[in-house]
């Protein structure tokens, strides 16, 4: 079921939100392609929320424009404008079952006949046959559906979710953000998602917006963000990194050779963010594996050494804070697949990466103010 009228691409331009001296949203401007999940991710106060009540007409913006393809809506009254939003509290009528609560847009707009559209949406969220209950009778990611059924109803181009699973328990949290993904594709409508928790905007959006102090630090697809992260705060953000501070020290072909507390290391050239100066070499905990001596590392791997200071079983993984020769920690993650041996707290390891799965990034970009949004190639 796609929607009916397409509208374009969701854009603001220059959008920015003061609260007397505090600025919420910093001259935002950002395109989110017609029929992808999209989700803006950051920390409590970063400016996501602002943006969404921005976009839905619930804020006025203090500058710039909202445009849904060729439309201006940025003045239009929430009422008026084709963008529905899905709140973290459901915000359910009590008093109502559930046909009325899905039905009530419907209705409040004089539409009839109104079973078939609500008996389709119900179908659609996997809801058949719960009509006649009320939302006390539900469970909390069944509420979740309703409420989602009950904005797909009016057909908005546009459907907004304001951290809609953040209620949840975590295995339904799960269960709920691949149930919105299949809606997404089947609906065909513009999903923007704002949430501050990682893996949500990693299991379902096409496209992330990572967003720090009113502005966007980083943007694109889940896996390109991830890999190569523009920023330390993104680094750390979206998943952990080891980032080591470091200093470009010359080249090497298509290397950048650093070096770090007296010892030396090689990045590529295509995954480093700076080619001189200070730096951040950064390795993920999952990339980093461990050996009992050098002798064991393979051959093109970088290594150092170190001891072990803790030693945590997660199921999956076990998770190792390793302690270099300069006092700095260093997590890694290593599969429990049965293929490594583990190691105990206090014993000497070396922990080894190959060079394609570090990073570097601008030290100096981290202590200054950014200036624009830096796009994946």
């Amino acid at each position: 079921m796609a929607t009916e009228n397409p509208a374009g691409d969701l854009r603001l331009a220059n959008l920015s939100k003061t609260f007397g001296a505090f600025t919420a949203v910093d001259e935002l401007s950002l395109t989110i392609p017609q029929g992808s999940f999209f989700a803006l991710l950051g920390a409590s106060g970063c400016g996501k929320t602002t943006t969404l009540r921005m976009v839905a007409g619930l804020e006025e913006p203090t500058s710039g424009q909202v445009l849904l393809g060729d439309r201006d809506i940025t003045r239009l009254r929430p009422y008026k404008r084709p963008v529905n939003t899905v709140f973290q509290s459901y915000a359910l009528f009590p008093h109502l079952d559930i046909f009325e609560n899905v039905a009530f847009g419907l209705r409040r707009r004089g539409i009839r006949p109104v079973h078939g559209p609500v008996r389709q949406m119900l179908s659609l969220v996997q809801l058949d046959g719960y009509e006649r209950r009320r939302p006390a009778q539900l469970s909390g990611g069944q509420q979740q559906r309703v409420a989602l059924a009950r904005a797909l109803i009016n057909h908005p181009q546009v459907l907004l979710l304001d951290e809609p699973l953040g209620a949840l328990d975590l295995k339904l949290r799960r269960q709920m953000q691949i149930e919105l993904k299949r809606i997404q594709v089947e609906v065909g409508i513009t999903f923007v998602h704002v949430t501050h928790d990682q893996e949500e905007a990693m299991t379902m959006a096409d496209t992330v917006a990572v967003m720090n102090a009113g502005r966007i630090e980083q943007l694109g697809t889940p896996a390109e963000i991830y890999e190569f992260p523009a920023t330390a705060f993104v680094a750390n953000f979206l998943g952990q990194s080891n980032l080591i501070a470091a200093d470009v020290s010359g080249g090497n072909g298509g290397d950048l050779l650093v070096t770090a507390h007296g010892a030396r290391f090689s990045v590529p050239s295509a995954r480093s963010r700076a080619d001189q100066g200070p730096v951040f070499l950064g390795v993920r905990p999952e990339k980093l594996q461990l050996a009992a001596a050098a002798g064991q590392v393979p051959a093109g791997n970088q290594h150092l050494e170190g001891s072990i200071t803790d030693a945590s079983y997660v199921g999956v993984s076990t998770q190792y804070l390793l302690r270099t020769g300069w006092g700095t920690e260093l997590s890694v993650f290593v599969a429990n697949t049965g293929a490594q041996e583990r190691f105990a707290v206090g014993e000497r390891v070396v922990a080894h990466w190959n060079p394609q799965h570090a990073f570097l990034l601008d030290r100096r970009a981290d202590e200054h103010d950014r200036t624009t949004p830096v796009l994946v190639p």
